[in-house]
């Protein structure tokens, strides 16, 4: 056996960069959980600050989570001079989601948002300027993103495997919040509109309408309709508990179908186009049926590859300069178009009308 001789500047080695600094800002939205559960795992990451005005909120989160009280703030602001986060997570209400990107936009700070983006497309369109303006990624974090078989979906569309594209039909939701026990906090301003924009249209109907709009390409629809029904007044008063949004392209047709009223969970997706078809099966099988096949075939859908697996390890990668996120689940631009329709979706409900979407601009 020989001998190995290392000599210094022959063998190449990957340097790790430092870990993405990172601070949470808000802990009413109840995705926090998944933030603070997902933390240990990821060394590409690191905490460095927490706001949130409410002390017991705090105190709860850092008993559960053994989180030093130092992390904690009771303002955003300070907590960014003291800090110097990279990025922040956003987990306050969605009707706080602009003034927080537009402050964190004045220190230089990049965002992740919790979906969907904001309440409006004016709102949007704010968001937009102030990230341009001051150089900053702003990114929305959804839950199908992550999921292997959406990417699987997509890909059967590109790979011209079904002909063309001419219907998507997504599902979306769970029994509702109430229901399945969300923590008070969360479940204020979740039925609140003016926090949350909506009910079960702007809580599950962002997914479908972030999987269409990727779909296609970040095309906006033609028209808008939106039907909201509120099937539970007495547990939700003040907001719709199912919706159903119709999106008409020149030459395909999206169905939007969020409720807080399904028997159990679910986020699935339909897709046909004039030869084939695939239906997501949560977040990693597929149904699938091509023009020649005899019969609909069952697969799993191959995994994502890492940093486009997760969240925080994408803002990573984002902030980095190793991905350029326009077009994606994710960016701003996509997420622009989102809110166009989410914002025409609860007009066309509120007139009973269809909305036809007029090009915003660039």
């Amino acid at each position: 056996m020989g001998l190995l001789i290392t000599v210094p500047g022959t063998i190449s080695s990957q340097v790790q960069p430092a870990p993405l600094r990172v601070a949470v800002v808000g802990l009413v939205h109840g995705h926090v959980e998944g933030f603070f559960g997902a933390l240990p795992q990821h060394k590409d990451v690191e905490l460095v600050g927490i706001a949130d005005p409410d002390p017991a909120l705090a105190s709860r989160y850092a008993k559960k989570y053994a989180l030093p009280p130092s992390l904690f703030f009771t303002g955003m602001e300070a907590m960014i001079e003291a800090r110097h986060p990279q990025a922040v997570l956003v987990y306050t209400s969605i009707g706080d989601h602009r003034k927080t990107i537009e402050t964190a936009a004045r220190y230089g700070v990049s965002v992740m948002v919790e979906k969907p983006l904001t309440l409006s497309l004016d709102d949007a369109l704010a968001i937009r300027r102030v990230a341009r303006e001051h150089h900053i990624q702003v990114l929305v974090n959804y839950e199908t993103t992550w999921y292997a078989s959406n990417k699987a979906a997509y890909d059967e569309v590109e790979n011209r495997r079904l002909g063309d594209l001419r219907r998507v039909v997504i599902h979306d939701g769970h029994q509702g919040p109430k229901e399945i026990g969300v923590g008070p906090e969360f479940l204020g301003w979740l039925t609140d509109p003016a926090q949350n924009g909506a009910g079960a249209l702007y809580d599950f109907g962002c997914y479908g309408v972030d999987l269409t709009t990727w779909l296609m390409h970040g095309e906006a629809p033609l028209t808008v309709t939106a039907v909201l029904n509120r099937d539970k007044p007495q547990i939700y008063p003040n907001v719709d508990d199912d919706a159903t949004v119709v999106l008409a392209y020149p030459h395909a047709q999206a169905v939007i179908q969020a409720s807080w009223n399904w028997p159990f969970g679910r986020k699935d997706m339909e897709v046909y186009g004039a030869t084939g078809y695939v239906i997501t099966v949560g977040p990693d099988r597929l149904r699938l049926r091509h023009e020649h096949d005899s019969e609909e075939q069952n697969r799993s859908a191959a995994p994502l590859s890492p940093p486009q697996d997760n969240s925080l390890s994408y803002l990573a990668a984002v902030l980095r300069g190793q991905i350029d996120p326009q077009g994606s689940l994710g960016a701003l631009d996509t997420n622009v178009v989102v809110m166009q329709i989410l914002d025409a979706a609860r007009e066309s409900a509120r007139t009973g009308k269809t909305v036809r979407l007029k090009k915003v601009e660039e």
